[in-house]
């Protein structure tokens, strides 16, 4: 047995002792429906990992997302519907059937043909299924939103269904955006947010036909601000000035401040971050 199929098989013993009788009584009360909240945590928490650099933290927090993945498989498979293997059986078939360039005959010139090819061949297995009605399907309603509008769009392109450009899709925004302001000057609340939604929808498919993935870039934006606004708590604590005890214009001045060293710290090169003695290995999230 190969390190990695040992290691797998011990997870799933430890997972199947955990809920067994004598198991973990938190671990035996959990159902698919509460577990939900922790594979959406788990997702979040290697991306931040991978953000991070740092190794050994990727690595727990893969084991931790692999764990709610087994956790998921053990209880299926106590009602008698699936286990952990055929959800690998499944991915393996799926692999190969969706690389016929590496795995059989066909040929692609380059990852778009890849991508086309992959498109293809999904809505035909769904269409077998019943399903494979519209190109959009199997975008989960439960996505982050900005997500969800790069990759229906994304979808939508792959028939031609695009702007030619990144000027049209420009031009598309700076639409909404007026289509805002005239809802913003005319006063109505519920047509403000429909406008809001097309303008955030536009931009969002002006990131994809620029290559930037807009929940990248927006989870990006928010750590700057994160930072920022940081910077601007610990100068105020250090003068001894109590939250709202500021103006407006000495916190914009903090701001800008802060704006001005991460510039700075761009043009000097950073050290390497000093190693993670963290543990590999936690059994919970």
């Amino acid at each position: 047995m190969t390190r990695a199929a040992h290691a797998i098989e011990h997870l799933l013993s430890l997972m199947e002792r955990l809920r067994g009788p004598g198991g973990c009584p938190w671990d035996r009360e959990q159902t698919l429906r509460s577990l939900r909240q922790y594979a959406l945590e788990e997702t979040y928490e290697v991306l931040e990992a991978i953000d991070a650099g740092d190794v050994r933290e990727h690595c727990e927090e893969l084991g931790d997302l692999l764990l709610q993945i087994v956790f998921q498989a053990q209880l299926r498979k106590e009602e008698g519907t699936f286990e952990f293997a055929d959800v690998a059986e499944a991915i393996s078939r799926k692999l190969v059937s969706r690389h016929p360039h590496v795995f059989g005959d066909a040929e692609v010139r380059d990852a778009e043909g890849v991508l086309k090819q992959w498109a293809a061949l999904k809505r035909e297995e769904k269409r077998k299924k019943g399903g494979g009605q519209s190109v959009l399907e199997g975008v989960p309603r439960e996505m982050p939103a900005l997500a969800r509008a790069d990759r229906l769009t994304e979808k939508a392109s792959r028939i031609g269904f695009d702007f030619r450009d990144v000027a049209g899709a420009r031009a598309k925004l700076t639409e909404e955006i007026s289509e805002l302001d005239q809802a913003l000057a005319e006063g109505h609340p519920e047509e403000v947010e429909r406008e809001l939604g097309d303008a955030l929808f536009a931009l969002a498919n002006l990131g994809r036909k620029l290559g930037i993935a807009p929940e990248e870039a927006l989870r990006e934006a928010i750590g700057r601000f994160v930072r920022r606004f940081g910077h601007i708590e610990e100068n105020l604590a250090r003068r001894g000035v109590p939250h709202g005890g500021a103006t407006l214009e000495e916190m914009d001045a903090l701001w800008d401040e802060a704006k001005a060293l991460e510039r700075q710290e761009k043009k000097e090169p950073r050290p390497p971050p000093p190693p993670s003695h963290k543990p590999l290995g936690k059994v919970g999230g």
